[in-house]
């Protein structure tokens, strides 16, 4: 079978040609086309359509029995998603009057492939199927970039994912058009930085973001940490340690046995597996935060005595996050999450002399770091990990202690995302005639009662009261 047949073949054509039957003047491209001369799955559909696109969608809308909808009136695009399945179908009026004009107006050509849906071989005008034959990322034509600069982004991106190198001139036309690649809107821009770090070589991708000039446009706080050297725990500048960081990250989340042991590892993996904001879920967005945690280290470095210190660095790296997060036009549940987990990053490393630790400080731990515990101890886990300097920290026996004490917080986290804290044994209004008290001082002595039930020091009302009389 050719490469068209088997396109055809597949379930979510398969559903377009039954809606459409013999409907000429409707074409498969981009990367439905890609991804089957790949030998991929395709899970998303982009049918491009000589007339007006509406009626095409609602038809394989009813077919599919998912609700068509207008995605965008300017561009002519029409959308059908089933959220449940994980695949998505955009039909869009051809750009020009031909399909080879449409396919000459995409941004690379390995997406610019069509496949007719009633019969016919692949058209592929730009030679997109012989670059994937070379493993080459081309742009379309000279102008690629100045049409749309997101697609600087998009390059670094897609090469990573599909294990691609960058054609020289591709590269020469994004040195070129570098500068502009912070105009598209920053929620644009986040989309492709989120896609980027949650697909299956990030590392390589911010590798290519460098390769491209595109890193100290889009996140100049990321190219600050270059050389930026650090004191005898860590044996690399911050941007070194960020990327180890990053990788030890990825090796957690692929071993999570080893690092949560046996027993909770399916259920860390659950948690990280649920979705968070911005269309990451967590383990995603714990990738963002590791590339993040020490963003503030350049401004608050000081040295003294040799000694080189970043007082400071998880408050005023919270406060850089808003700013970036900001600038991507990201979500406040996102923004606060990644900014938790910079002002939690340090917490774990400084109990780890306390270990073990009696059961009042392990609610302290839950109650500080939440609701981000379970993601921050990971995230500790991969910092100490990446400091491998001749310093105390770095030290095998403090890195394993450190190993050791994160494996029980993820486990009590856990315990107490699934149970919640303990059921209070008083209530506010009860403790406020109790004491002859009001306002903050009720919250206190509430916070009080609660870390001296999780450490099963009171188990009833009477020890509750007895220990507020005493």
């Amino acid at each position: 079978m050719s490469l068209a047949d088997d396109l055809r073949a597949a379930p979510l054509p398969a559903a377009a040609i039954r809606a459409l039957g013999g409907a000429e003047g409707v074409w498969i491209a981009g990367g439905a086309v890609r991804d089957a001369a790949l030998g991929r799955d395709i899970t998303d559909l982009d049918l491009a359509v000589a007339g007006d696109p509406g009626p095409v969608a609602k038809a394989l809308g009813r077919e599919l029995g998912e609700h068509a909808f207008e995605l965008s009136a300017e561009f002519r695009t029409w959308r059908v998603v089933a959220g449940g399945c994980g695949w998505q179908v955009d039909v869009t009026a051809l750009r020009g009057d031909s399909i080879e004009a449409d396919l000459a107006a995409r941004d690379f050509t390995v997406g610019a492939v069509a496949v007719p849906l009633a019969d016919g071989e692949a058209i592929d005008p730009t030679g997109g199927l012989v670059d994937l034959e070379r493993g080459v990322l081309r742009a379309v034509g000279p102008g690629s970039f100045d049409e749309d600069p997101l697609r600087l982004l998009r390059a670094a991106r897609l090469a990573a994912d599909l294990s691609l190198e960058i054609d020289p001139g591709t590269i020469a036309l994004a040195h070129r058009s570098a500068a502009r690649a912070a105009d598209p809107a920053g929620e644009r821009q986040l989309a492709e930085l989120r896609r980027l770090l949650g697909g299956p070589a990030p590392l390589r991708g911010l590798e290519l973001l460098d390769e491209l000039r595109l890193t100290t446009v889009v996140l100049p706080e990321l190219e600050g940490t270059k050389g930026v050297e650090q004191g005898p725990n860590h044996h690399l500048d911050v941007h070194g340690h960020t990327l180890e960081v990053l990788a030890h990250t990825l090796e957690i989340e692929a071993d999570l046995a080893r690092f949560v042991g046996p027993e909770r590892a399916a259920e860390t993996a659950a948690f990280l597996a649920d979705p968070l904001a911005d269309e990451m879920d967590r383990a995603t967005a714990l990738r963002f935060g590791a590339l993040l945690h020490d963003i503030a280290k350049p401004q608050t470095r000081q040295e003294k005595d040799g000694f080189v210190g970043f007082k400071g660095h998880d408050v005023e790296g919270a406060a850089t996050i808003g700013e970036i997060m900001g600038r991507l036009r990201a979500s406040r549940r996102l923004t606060r999450y990644l900014q938790a987990l910079t002002l939690h990053h340090l917490v774990l490393g400084f109990m780890v002399r306390e270990a073990p630790l009696p059961p009042r400080r392990v609610h302290d731990y839950l109650r500080g770091t939440e609701p981000v515990t379970v993601d921050v101890t990971l995230l500790t886990v991969a910092d100490r990990l990446s400091a491998r300097g001749a310093g105390p920290i770095a030290a095998p026996e403090m890195v394993q202690a450190h190993l050791d004490l994160a494996r029980e917080m993820v486990g009590a986290a856990l315990d107490w995302l699934r149970e919640g804290p303990p059921r209070p044994l008083l209530r506010g209004d009860e403790i406020a005639a109790e004491l002859g008290i009001e306002g903050p001082e009720i919250g206190q002595k509430l916070a009080e009662l609660e870390a001296a039930q999780y450490a099963g020091e009171i188990t009833d009302r009477a020890g509750a009261l007895g220990m507020l009389r005493g």
